[in-house]
């Protein structure tokens, strides 16, 4: 049974979607807007925040006062491409600092529609491959991202094996948007589950960051993509999610591919459940630091 915490959240993303039509409100309103949420949790006095660039890409390092783990998240904010910010997930980002016990490098990378594929996998690419000139070791890097992000995430390992370069200990994904053609059955039978996103919308999002030619691209879509060879990967979806396939099909392909894959489908959840203060957000994260400090151990 879901927490009323969680209740509560539902009926507000569901009020919102029938108040709002995303396709007639502007970049910088929808910009706004999830700036907005990401600020529903306020930062602690205990979570530092140190404003920096990583190889040129900007963003933030958050840590946790006081804490000596040499543990490093590079963390990949959702927004379908073309939205989301430090500001719109530096409250995610503190919330898995604390529960993995990590520093967390929450980066921005380049958005669309003015920066379209592959910009974001370059930035992406670049932030990591800083962390290394930096001398954090790549065994002590974990690599995370929702939504958008989660994707990214995946792009990112495939670019960096493809290069010969260092893999992080391991990855999580949040709910990863993998398939931008928005071919899976999920899109379809969990619409009227859904309380936030909507198939529509879904498959209309892409077109600001890809061309259509493009949408089944392996670093766009890396449902498509050869997945041999990546690192442990732990992946989180709600079941009352459109996009619930992209990580059921993405799990089932990382295991054909031989990738150590684990699959978490939380009952009664949306996408990226994670970002609201609520009981069952609390305790997907704390799996989620788990398997990371699992992967990276002191």
């Amino acid at each position: 049974m879901p927490s009323a915490e969680a209740l509560a959240v539902r009926s507000m993303l569901q009020q919102m979607r029938a108040s709002q039509n995303l396709g007639e409100r502007s970049l910088e309103t929808q910009r706004a807007g999830l700036d907005q949420m990401g600020r529903t949790i306020p930062k602690p006095e205990h979570v530092q925040v140190e404003r920096t660039s990583f190889g040129g890409v900007p963003g933030e390092w958050i840590a946790m006062a006081g804490g000596a783990s040499t543990r490093t998240v590079l963390y990949l904010h959702g927004g379908a491409y073309y939205m989301g910010s430090c500001e719109s997930h530096r409250g995610l980002a503190w919330r898995l600092a604390q529960a993995s016990k990590s520093r967390v490098a929450l980066i921005e990378y380049r958005l669309a529609p003015e920066h379209k594929f592959p910009a974001a996998v370059e930035d992406a690419v670049k932030a990591y491959e800083s962390l290394l000139a930096q001398g954090i070791s790549p065994d002590r890097i974990a690599i995370a991202g929702d939504s958008a992000g989660g994707g990214l995430t995946l792009a990112t390992l495939i670019s960096l094996r493809d290069a010969g370069k260092p893999l992080p200990a391991c990855a999580a994904v949040l709910s990863p948007w993998t398939d931008l053609a928005g071919t899976g059955p999920s899109m379809e039978s969990r619409a009227a589950y859904d309380p936030w996103l909507e198939p529509d919308g879904i498959r209309k999002a892409p077109l600001l960051y890809c061309s259509a030619e493009q949408l089944t691209h392996p670093l766009v879509s890396p449902l498509y993509a050869d997945l041999a060879g990546l690192p442990p990967i732990l992946i989180h979806v709600g079941r009352d999610e459109c996009l619930l396939d992209d990580s059921v099909r993405l799990h089932e392909k990382l295991q054909q591919a031989g990738v150590n894959s684990s699959l978490h489908i939380w009952e009664d959840m949306w996408h990226v459940f994670h970002s609201f203060p609520m009981p069952e957000a609390d305790e997907a994260l704390t799996e989620i630091g788990d398997f990371i400090k699992e992967k990276i151990p002191e």
